[in-house]
């Protein structure tokens, strides 16, 4: 096994995702890329080589390499318990992209073979590790908005035809779970229940209007109540002309933070104003990697996957 200050990362899955999981892990202090697996070689020989790590299109050579600690889980959502099970039961901790499967039983069962198998398991929510988002928790955390009575989440992006086509799983129910919400929005979401706390339950609405041959939605609405009494909105697109800035908007007694794309805005008589002013805010509106950085799955990956959990 790989020394114990520096663990052993594999990545599994060579698509667009793979690179910015490669680009973190390069840069972590505390991790190191050791391999990649892909059961297409030429996928796996461009993140290899690119990222000077070894690749496989075998899986039982790349499981059984012994300086993997870690597997990075970068397939289509519905293939993750599949992998994720069989490189728990080789005793490797996971770190699973976002969503952690396509089913709440699915994911159950990812969690319950990474028990029985004593290794650790986190899913990516790198939007948890923005400066602004931080910001946003601390103020919360404080009490500076006072007690939070409504919150609002809209993600109104715009993916082309060809973008569900490129790939043949984006779309489906077995393979990408759904549309928008599970896929695009799902990182807002996280993030509304991550500053607000649990939801007390929701009505909702979807419906598939700008995409034929997806079987997901494109378009969904939704009210929802929180567990500490606060009220709430989703709404939540793919066929958004143009498409917008990402927008939670959090509303206290005492004032209002906002979350512009990646923008933080406060509002109201609140003595600590501070704003974060990231170069652009409309990141992945328009596709999956417009204005993204991997700086934020860096810190997932340093201060969550290996300083805390593993």
């Amino acid at each position: 096994m790989s020394n114990s200050d520096v663990k052993g990362i594999g990545i599994v899955g060579c698509g667009i995702i793979a690179d910015i999981h490669a680009q973190a892990i390069q840069q972590l202090t505390n991790g190191q890329l050791i391999a990649v697996y892909s059961r297409n070689i030429n996928n796996a020989r461009r993140i290899g080589e690119k990222y000077a790590a070894e690749f496989y299109d075998v899986w039982d050579r790349f499981i059984d390499d012994d300086r993997i600690d870690i597997v990075s889980v970068c397939t289509p959502s519905g293939n993750h318990l599949e992998i994720g099970a069989k490189a728990a039961s080789a005793g490797k901790h996971l770190v699973v992209e976002k969503p952690i499967e396509v089913t709440v039983n699915r994911g159950q069962q990812l969690v319950d073979y990474c028990i029985k198998s004593g290794v650790h398991l986190a899913v990516i929510f790198q939007n948890r590790y923005l400066d602004s988002v931080l910001k946003m928790k601390e103020l919360i955390a404080r009490g500076v908005i006072g007690d939070i009575f409504h919150a609002d989440a809209r993600l109104k992006w715009y993916r082309s035809q060809e973008y569900y086509d490129s790939a043949a799983w984006r779309g489906t129910f077995a393979l990408d779970g759904g549309g928008v919400l599970i896929n695009q929005a799902i990182h807002t979401i996280d993030l509304l229940r991550y500053l607000i706390g649990e939801i007390d339950h929701i009505f909702a609405q979807i419906d598939t209007f700008a995409h034929s041959r997806i079987e997901g939605e494109d378009d969904a609405a939704a009210t929802i109540r929180f567990r500490n009494r606060a009220i709430g909105t989703i709404v939540a697109s793919t066929a958004t002309i143009p498409a917008q800035a990402r927008i939670i908007e959090i509303h206290g007694k005492n004032g209002t933070l906002v979350l512009d794309g990646d923008d933080l805005i406060v509002q109201g008589d609140i003595a600590d104003k501070t704003i974060t002013r990231p170069k652009t805010n409309v990141v992945g509106a328009n596709n999956p990697l417009q204005g993204f950085s991997s700086e934020p799955h860096r810190r997932q990956f340093e201060k969550r996957s290996l300083q805390e959990g593993f």
